[in-house]
């Protein structure tokens, strides 16, 4: 299947998840923007996702010295407001100007009990308010050694998209982060990567169509640094990545988005 078309432009995210004040939040985002060139931007989407008390702070940043990184979260509530102590709302995620919502993180599947339908419930949140959602999906060690992540990935993504339009999940993100390879240093190899990554594309294809299927972009996330990202980008339906650790330091973040250099 064909790259790099201007529907599968790469995306490359960084999850701060809970790292980085917003003085500390300002600071890495004016440097990552010092270490990358025009030339990045055009050849990839890249995102970050700081903890909601950085995003006013990030979002200043990057609109007064025009700096095209994509504004993200890392979470939602599906409802627009109510008595949920402690929640964030997609609406007030948009008044913010974030572009992109990471949506049923293994860690909020595996620590804070998140299910299936709550997931789906955020992804219709997140498109209701204009913006995007990366769906993330993946399969624990035990169901891995059990021969169980084509069932597991298959469910997720069948759950996520349901009640969807062809042209949301067309323009939708989606990413294959093995839960064994998260923070542990492991890495799927590229083939395994790519195989189950193929089987999303596959499943999207049966839910949604070929051509919403073609279009959308899927990554990868589990341990990437910049010594793997190009392996990883080169096959075939691997559209981008989800960065967890390495994010936090902009010297490395910037090396991994710039992975075509090291092609060169």
């Amino acid at each position: 299947m064909a790259r790099q078309t201007p529907e599968r432009k790469p995306l490359i995210s960084g999850n701060w998840k809970m790292h980085h004040n917003h003085f500390e939040a300002i600071q890495v985002v004016q440097k990552l923007s010092f270490r990358l060139k025009q030339d990045d931007y055009e050849a990839v989407d890249v995102s970050v996702h700081p903890p909601f008390t950085d995003i006013r702070s990030v979002q200043t940043v990057l609109e007064s010295d025009r700096i095209p990184i994509l504004l993200g979260a890392q979470n939602c509530h599906w409802e627009d407001k109510g008595a949920f102590t402690g929640e964030v709302s997609a609406p007030m995620l948009s008044k913010l100007n974030v572009q992109l919502v990471i949506v049923g993180h293994s860690e909020r599947r595996e620590v804070f009990g998140e299910t299936d339908e709550d997931v789906n419930k955020k992804v219709h949140a997140v498109f209701k308010h204009g913006m995007t959602p990366i769906l993330c999906v993946g399969e624990t060690l035990e169901e891995r050694e059990a021969g169980q992540t084509e069932t597991k990935v298959t469910t997720q993504v069948q759950a996520g998209l349901k009640g969807l339009k062809a042209e949301q999940v067309a323009g939708m993100v989606i990413a294959y982060e093995p839960i064994w390879a998260i923070g542990t240093g492991k890495t799927a190899t590229p083939d395994d990567a790519q195989g189950t990554i193929k089987v999303i594309r596959d499943v999207v294809g049966e839910v949604a169509g070929a051509e919403p299927a073609a279009a959308l972009r899927i990554q990868y996330g589990g341990s990437v640094k910049s010594a793997n990202i190009a392996e990883l980008m080169a096959q075939p339906d691997i559209d981008g990545a989800l960065v967890g650790g390495a994010s936090l330091d902009p010297d490395e973040f910037a090396l991994i988005v710039q992975y075509r250099d090291s092609r060169e």
